[in-house]
């Protein structure tokens, strides 16, 4: 139980595999003992310490990286757009996340392993989860929720298509 009660460990595309607690210090900055409940990422440290040093990011680099300062600080909770994020397995299958919802694509299975994770199978076929109520991916919500799923396989899309997901 590396990862706790969560499904799934590295690698996998379960929460068990993704989740990591976040830890930091900054006295001054950061109030002791304050929690925050903002979805971030290592990838959002460059953004981050470009917005700490008062520097701008060259043009294509750390395209999926935002600044968390808001969220570290308690300066505002609410990062200044919802937060999505994209993840993949170690076989290659991609997951997105927007605020509650969590959608794996193409596959009923674990994650892990060979797929055939082609089109039009890869979109009509996966998982939903709403991590608020269930953050360990026990019911599988895809079959009741069309609009949901519809709009995060969209974006999940696109970003794939665009490359990156920072706008």
């Amino acid at each position: 139980k590396s990862a706790g009660d969560f499904r799934g460990h590295k690698a996998q595309i379960w929460e068990g595999g993704h989740r990591v607690p976040f830890i930091a210090r900054w006295p001054g900055k950061i109030s002791p003992g304050s929690t925050s409940d903002a979805l971030i990422s290592l990838s959002d440290m460059p953004a981050t310490f470009a917005a700490l040093t008062d520097t701008k990011l060259p043009d294509g680099t750390a395209e999926d990286s935002f600044n968390i300062l808001p969220a570290l600080t308690g300066a505002n909770q609410k990062l200044l757009r919802p937060a999505v994020r994209i993840f993949h397995s170690g076989a290659g299958v991609f997951a997105i996340r927007k605020g509650k919802w969590k959608l794996i694509q193409g596959t009923k299975g674990a994650g892990t392993g060979k797929f055939d994770l082609q089109s039009p199978a890869l979109n009509s076929v996966g998982q939903l989860y709403d991590l608020d109520h269930d953050p360990f991916e026990q019911n599988d919500l895809w079959e009741t929720n069309p609009e949901i799923v519809r709009e995060l396989i969209q974006l999940l899309e696109n970003y794939k298509q665009q490359g990156y997901s920072r706008i």
